[in-house]
């Protein structure tokens, strides 16, 4: 096995799916992972399976998001890589819309991210080393029909993944943006068994996040975008 670069974890907006794939391929090479969401209670099993240390907290705040990583400091050192997979869906016609519902979904998703990587640059800089991985979504790049929320949410969440790559990147620190394009496969949604490979296997994405971690500074990819084989262009 190649030896992994990074010692420490911090996944924001921890659930099922892609953070606990992430958290077992992390914890099974040596790394030290904390997971924050804003109920833990979902992340008892998955503490108890990997050790991983769990925070409550509400990306969507500065002094909540600071105070996450204090917290996590304190459990795993200062966390060397950053997931951020929190994200806020609302979905509904155009015109009716909650607008104060559309501020927080856009806050969950996008200024989350920004509170986050922020926090995560201040501590990484000074030892020129880290990575900051945003997960991302078809929204991203193509918004749906009453889906306007999450659409603005993604949207702004990989221009920010573009803006922080380019600046982060001569220090060292390595921010990439995942889209993952299609609904990922989970214990609320199984496989049908009809349709193979429709859904996206979590272990095969977090595999990914694993693959550009391990990656050389020379060649570091920016973007990701992740798809069923089965989908239609």
């Amino acid at each position: 096995m190649t030896e992994f670069p990074y010692s420490s974890a911090l996944i924001v907006g921890a659930g099922p799916g892609l953070s606990t794939s992430l958290a077992r391929q992390l914890t099974a090479r040596g790394v030290k992972v904390a997971l924050a969401a804003r109920n833990i209670d979902k992340l008892n099993e998955l503490a108890g399976e990997t050790g991983a240390r769990t925070f409550a907290t509400d990306a969507a705040q500065p002094a909540s998001v600071a105070a996450l990583f204090d917290d996590a400091a304190s459990a795993i050192g200062d966390p060397e890589v950053v997931v951020y997979n929190a994200s806020g869906r609302l979905r509904g016609p155009l015109t009716e819309l909650d607008p104060v519902a559309v501020e927080q979904a856009i806050a969950i998703s996008a200024y989350g991210g920004f509170l986050v990587s922020q926090q995560a640059a201040k501590r990484m800089i000074p030892h020129g080393h880290g990575a900051i991985l945003f997960t991302g979504a078809t929204a991203s790049i193509k918004g749906y029909a009453q889906s306007a929320a999450f659409a603005m949410g993604k949207f702004a969440l990989r221009g920010l993944a573009q803006s922080a790559a380019r600046e982060l990147g001569p220090k060292g620190i390595h921010v990439a943006h995942f889209i993952i394009d299609g609904a990922i496969r989970s214990r609320m949604r199984q496989e049908d068994p009809a349709k193979p490979d429709a859904t996206l296997d979590p272990d095969a994405i977090a595999q990914s996040y694993i693959d550009v971690l391990l990656q050389h500074r020379s060649a570091w990819s920016q973007e990701i975008e992740l798809r069923p084989w089965t989908e239609s262009f």
